[in-house]
């Protein structure tokens, strides 16, 4: 965080603006149906799930060693770890420490871990319906949309495929019945060394893990993850027991044969995807933790 990149007025505004404008395509709408009492099955947990408030995605952050030039530049000020210099306002270095640290050494040793691996492509998005396995009607995590194969042919479905999620934060939410039918047992202390870059929960946790290191992260790096967030969910929700047609999301019926195989293929294609993103985030937390005082 020693060198400093001296960013024009002209130039970071229109990266603000752009970082808005491409934010609120997601913001604006949850906003909306916040607004209205309105719950969305698919999109809710990019906002609930994880904590990053709608607010904080559509707010630009330059990052670690940029230096905004010009007059707009002191209402950076207001935030905090903002500090003004003779090459403009910066992100504070100072600012990282304690937490932080720890927090960029945790994520380095994660997706440096997960980096290291092979994908594995053998899920089949089962972690869905193992969190509704024998579970009743009422208290299905989504009830406001019906199973596609009703409880029973979901049931049915758990029961004939095996099980092979290695992600703690997706088995958590597993049912009690469902959890022994789980070839792996996940938990906080195993997660580096079972997590694996063919995991779409993994891959979505990228934009988690750029968050969770705000504002030490330009808005860029965690929009990207976002992003390519917003769709993994999708593919998620498609596979999962959930009769969201109506909605405009076609099942990818992983019950059959050509279903798991087509889930298998997006799978990969979302790791292809999430690698660069993934090396992205450990080059900036290397730096990040090299730097810390």
């Amino acid at each position: 965080m020693t060198s400093v990149e001296v960013l024009a007025e002209a130039d970071w505004l229109a990266r603000e603006a752009e970082h808005v404008s491409r934010m609120r395509r997601w913001t604006g709408p949850h906003q909306e149906r916040r607004a209205r009492g309105e719950k969305h099955p698919v999109l809710d947990f990019l906002f609930t799930y994880y904590s990053y408030r709608s607010s904080h995605l559509e707010r630009w952050q330059p990052g670690p060693g940029v230096a905004l030039a010009g007059p707009a530049a002191r209402r950076f000020l207001d935030r905090k770890g903002y500090v003004s210099t003779s090459d403009g306002v910066v992100l504070d270095p100072a600012g990282f420490g304690g937490g932080k640290v720890r927090t960029a050494e945790f994520v380095l040793g994660l997706l440096t871990a997960t980096a290291s691996r092979a994908p594995r492509l053998s899920c089949f998005g089962l972690h869905e319906w193992a969190m509704v396995y024998r579970e009743p009607a009422d208290s299905v995590r989504h009830n406001q949309v019906p199973l596609r194969l009703g409880s029973a042919g979901t049931d049915a479905v758990v029961e004939s495929l095996d099980i092979r999620c290695g992600h703690f934060d997706a088995f958590r939410f597993f049912t009690e019945p469902a959890r022994p039918r789980n070839e792996l047992a996940p938990s906080r202390e195993t997660q580096i060394a079972l997590e694996q870059p063919g995991c779409l929960h993994a891959n979505m946790d990228l934009f988690k893990w750029a968050y969770k290191l705000d504002p030490f992260v330009p808005s860029e790096l965690v929009a990207d993850c976002f992003e390519l967030a917003v769709e993994i969910r999708t593919l998620d929700m498609r596979a999962s027991p959930y009769d969201l047609a109506e909605l405009g999301y076609p099942p990818v019926r992983i019950e059959t044969a050509g279903g798991r195989a087509e889930y298998a293929r997006s799978q990969a294609e979302f790791a292809r995807r999430a690698a660069p993103l993934r090396h992205r985030l450990i080059a900036h937390c290397h730096r990040l933790v090299s730097a810390a005082p």
